[in-house]
């Protein structure tokens, strides 16, 4: 398993920016499957962005797509979610994950697919 640790959350406008990190530690950073999550107070965690730098691929929840974009940057051990246009709705906890040795899997929003979770970065998002 890995190790993650999230930053960047925030307070911010609608309309505003966010950049989220994830760092993990141990030395299978590229061979994992790589994943944002989301939940909000009293609703269930969904999957916001994945990608699979062995598929080349990556796959966005609906209500995320065009606004987030997720990456990967081997060198840092570090995965990023670029939030624009940011709406109310996405005040949430956003939690990374990753599947140590998915490299190979196909981008998956599944959070069942994911062996290690980080704590969690607050978004709060006011009109």
């Amino acid at each position: 398993q890995l190790q993650l640790v999230e930053s960047g959350g925030g307070s911010v406008q609608a309309g505003g920016s966010l950049r989220l990190s994830c760092v993990a530690s141990g030395n299978i950073f590229s061979d994992s499957l790589w994943g944002w999550f989301r939940q909000a107070p009293g609703m269930e965690r969904e999957g916001v962005a994945s990608v699979s730098q062995g598929r080349s691929r990556t796959l966005y929840a609906d209500s995320v797509k065009g606004r987030f974009t997720i990456s990967q940057d081997n060198a840092k051990k570090t995965v990023y979610l670029q939030m624009n246009s940011l709406e109310p709705e996405d005040t949430a906890m956003y939690f990374c994950a990753a599947r140590a040795g998915g490299a190979r899997y196909y981008p998956d929003l599944n959070a069942a697919t994911y062996d290690s979770w980080g704590q969690g970065t607050r978004v709060t998002v006011s009109t």
